[in-house]
């Protein structure tokens, strides 16, 4: 059961045995044990018979009659059987005992009574919908993570599934009848084209639901060039369309920022309200508010219904702040308008039982005056039910006092009303002190309105009970919501990461086996027929790879080679006309120990041992990335690859010559989901040109548990 809620409830329960304790009922602490005993002991099932249950009713009618008819209590102590008998199938019980109460009278008594009873049948239903929250929270998270895994799964098997079959079925067909290779290979190059298109348009549509993978981009990307980054996220994932267009902004700005190559700072912010999502990025060091490096996004955001501007402040700080409209939220579950509903009536009727208690004690004349002003009260109270009103409070008290002066002591309890609105609006060090005075209040006022102590006392102790009363229904509300949003944002963040999961296996998984097959084919179009037949096979494995890539993409369980990630790239790069040269002195755990041979001649040097499986796959994935990049974004001759054991650790790097410009691509999505990977491993990404041509990108990773092998 959540703790704060079972919290409330007992504080709320023992603030109404108090009451009969003080009355002189010695058997309240009886009652209020029996009560705690149903809170915690009997399973919270109203829809089937619990074998507790009778031993436990029967126990508290006796302990609460036994109070009633031999210690001369209050029949109100009755509302604590009353509240048990709601909570059960036999419910309908509740109305003899309170027809009992009635006849035996007080009126005022009998009321108090059917209050109580209402009052622990909501605390206890809002317990057990807090308690349900609770212990739901991850079975519903990870049934969240399977339908989005299942959906992911249905979309990428219709198309990129059935891609891949039709490579794999077309290379078979050009295997077996090499008369009609070359009609067949055009098919499979135009199927490779187009998955991979596929591959790449998936893998952006699922990144476009969250800023997370760019702004991890972003902080290493300014890491790097030295610039102190602050990052502040106020905006609820997943962002739906709106992500993409953010994402687009960011790496801009951030781009621009490093460019310009002169800030000293900058903080990258978002915030969600009224229904928009705000990105600021905001740097020194700009020397105009230009927006050239922006390109089209203006206007794209302006047609998404949004607003794209740049500036300068006062201090020379650059501002780009990007707005877009929200994604629409889904409605809230029936179970949590219910719980809501509960605590708001149980409320009114509360305020209502207890004013019309008031009223009983008003002589007939004053009657109007007097319920004008407790409706004024109870307005007063349902506008405290959401957030802090200082004014209604001032007006509260106000209507709390100064009737005093017209209705005398009667309106002594309206205090109580006061306490517990006191009780939400401040924080436990001065809410608990303002209660303390208004209860003093009371205390002071009693006396000199010519009441008897024990009145006096009574009135006292009412006007904390009450103020607890209030303060229990509206703060059980809050934390069943409290718990209801943080349960929908644990599932909305399981769902994120299950689809940037599903992005980062589409690009660095997927996407790089397809663009391997695809040039593999463009180059076999341009071989003669027997070298063509070796490129052909090696397409095949490629299909027989990416099927399993697919699969790891649909249901994150997937795992890379190291060595066969190696031998793999390097036939990618002999087929491009790319020297290469491997050299694995760290290999995975899948591999064995020892040499690198099973590269087929590569060279190497003896293995120092092996990775485990995560960072296997992570530095696999970092391979293929990075060779990618020196197939798309140089103009490379050689090539090397190399591991070693660093820092307790183990460090690949790949090295090119042909590198265009200066600078690697940081902003792009691959350095991005990469950064990603490695910072789940506590690992690092580093890239960079050197002037001579040569490109370097560097990963390194922390062994897992020690070297796979027997070295620790």
């Amino acid at each position: 059961m959540s703790g704060p809620a079972r919290a409330v409830t007992v504080v709320v329960l023992a603030a109404f045995a108090t009451v009969f304790l003080v009355g002189g009922s010695f058997l309240a602490p009886v009652v209020f044990g029996l009560q705690l005993l149903r809170l915690f002991h009997v399973p919270p099932v109203p829809r089937r018979w619990h074998p507790g249950w009778p031993l436990l009713l029967a126990a508290q009618g006796a302990a609460c009659y036994a109070a009633v008819y031999t210690t001369g209590a209050s029949v109100g102590i009755l509302g604590f059987l009353g509240g048990s008998l709601l909570l059960t199938p036999v419910w309908p019980l509740a109305v003899p005992v309170a027809v009992g109460a009635m006849l035996r009278g007080p009126v005022d008594s009998a009321i108090s009574m059917v209050l109580m009873s209402l009052v622990i049948y909501g605390l206890t239903r809002l317990t057990e919908r807090a308690d349900e929250l609770h212990a739901a929270r991850l079975s519903l998270t990870a049934a969240a993570v399977a339908e989005e895994r299942l959906r992911i799964a249905g979309e990428l098997s219709d198309g990129l599934g059935r891609g891949l079959a039709e490579i794999t079925t077309g290379v078979r067909a050009a295997l077996a009848k090499p008369e009609r290779a070359e009609r067949l290979l055009a098919d499979v190059t135009r199927s490779a084209r187009d998955c991979l298109a596929d591959a790449r348009r998936s893998a952006a549509s699922y990144r476009s639901m969250s800023l997370a993978p760019e702004v991890t981009a972003a902080r290493a990307m300014l890491t790097a060039a030295g610039v102190p980054v602050e990052v502040r996220t106020g905006h609820t994932e997943p962002l739906g369309p709106a992500g993409a267009l953010l994402a687009g902004v960011l790496r801009a700005a951030v781009t621009d920022t490093v460019r310009q190559g002169a800030a000293t700072d900058c903080l990258i912010e978002t915030a969600a309200e009224r229904g928009r999502i705000r990105l600021r990025v905001v740097s020194d060091g700009a020397r105009t508010a230009d927006d050239e490096g922006l390109g089209d996004l203006p206007d794209r955001i302006a047609d998404a219904g949004g607003t794209l501007t740049t500036g300068l402040t006062r201090e020379g700080r650059q501002v780009v702040e990007a707005t877009l409209p929200d994604v629409p939220r889904p409605r809230e579950p029936a179970d949590d308008r219910h719980a809501r509903t509960l605590s708001f009536t149980l409320l009114i009727t509360v305020l209502v039982g207890f004013s019309l208690k008031a009223l009983l004690m008003v002589p007939g004349g004053q009657v109007l005056p007097a319920a004008a002003c407790l409706a004024v009260v109870i307005a007063l109270q349902v506008r405290s039910v959401r957030g802090r009103h200082m004014v209604a409070l001032a007006v509260m008290a106000l209507f709390t006092y100064l009737p005093i002066l017209a209705f005398g002591r009667v309106w002594l309890g309206v205090a109580g009303f006061l306490a517990g609105p006191l009780l939400l609006a401040f924080r436990r060090a001065v809410a608990w002190p303002l209660v303390g005075t208004v209860t003093a209040s009371i205390a002071l006022i009693g006396p000199r309105l010519g009441m008897p102590l024990a009145m006096t006392v009574n009135y006292t102790v009412s006007t904390v009970v009450t103020g607890l009363v209030v303060y229990g229904l509206l703060r059980l509300d809050q934390i069943v919501n409290e718990l209801k949003e943080a349960q929908r944002r644990l599932a909305r963040s399981a769902v994120v990461e299950e689809r940037l999961r599903a992005a980062r296996d589409l690009h660095d998984l997927l996407g790089h086996s397809l663009a391997g097959m695809l040039l593999t084919c463009e180059l076999a179009r341009r071989l003669p027929p027997e070298q063509a037949r070796t490129q052909l096979t090696n397409v095949l494995a490629m299909a027989e790879r990416g099927e399993a890539d697919l699969r790891a993409a649909s249901g994150g369980v997937g795992s890379m080679s190291l060595t066969a990630e190696a031998a793999s790239v390097r036939s990618v790069l002999t087929a491009a006309g790319v020297s290469a040269e491997v050299s694995l002195a760290v290999r995975g755990a899948r591999d064995g120990l020892g040499g690198v041979d099973s590269l087929g001649g590569v060279g190497g040097v003896g293995g120092v041992g092996g990775l485990g499986a995560e960072a296997e796959t992570a530095l696999s994935a970092v391979l293929r990335e990075a060779v990618t990049n020196v197939l798309r974004h140089s103009d490379a001759r050689s090539c090397t690859i190399s591991t070693a054991s660093e820092d307790g650790g183990v460090r690949l790097v790949v090295r090119n010559d042909g590198a265009r410009g200066t600078g690697g691509r940081p902003g792009s999505s691959g350095i991005g989901n990469l950064t990603t990977r490695l910072a789940a491993l506590d690992g690092t990404l580093t890239v960079g040109a050197s002037g001579d041509g040569w490109f370097e990108l560097a990963a390194w990773v922390p062994y897992e548990g020690g070297l796979v092998g027997g070295l620790s």
